[in-house]
């Protein structure tokens, strides 16, 4: 990663726009109904992820409707939610600071790993067994074995 592509990734985190409530009158896809969906934003995200105790992970969708609630929105916005996670991430790494801002305690609904975050699901997959959290090679995916234990609740 160059020089500038990786000072973006602060500016992106540090100069994104506030948390933005919209209501959608219509169905805009399955993921977009009706309701009051939120646009959160790389800060709002990594103070939900500072919430995420060690040892502990949290489901995308729970991160989701943890930020609806706190910004009083039906919903969170799936895709930019998964953007502003990564720069998140790759912000708190450029600063030296990725041990800090846990983006690696978020994972998919079922427990898998994330392919976006900066390492891959291998380095996400070592900073949780740090955690004492069980992961596992299940054909080309990583998962957390023991969701119901380690899972954060909505």
């Amino acid at each position: 990663m160059s020089t500038n592509s990786r000072k973006s990734a602060v500016l992106k985190r540090d100069q994104a726009a506030a948390p933005e409530v919209k209501t959608l009158t219509e169905q805009k896809g399955s993921n977009y109904p009706p309701g009051r969906m939120l646009i959160a934003s790389p800060l709002a995200v990594q103070e939900e992820l500072a919430k995420v105790p060690p040892g502990r992970v949290i489901a995308a969708p729970v991160l989701r409707a943890q930020l609806a609630r706190r910004f009083g929105a039906d919903y969170t916005c799936p895709i930019t939610t998964g953007i502003f996670l990564r720069i998140v991430a790759e912000a708190a790494l450029e600063e030296a600071r990725d041990h800090e801002v846990p983006a690696w305690r978020v994972v998919s609904e079922n427990g898998a790993l994330l392919d976006k975050l900066p390492g891959g699901p291998e380095r996400q997959a070592e900073r949780l067994r740090r955690e004492g959290i069980e992961v596992e090679k299940r054909r080309a995916r990583w998962f957390v074995t023991n969701m119901e234990a380690v899972g954060v609740s909505p």
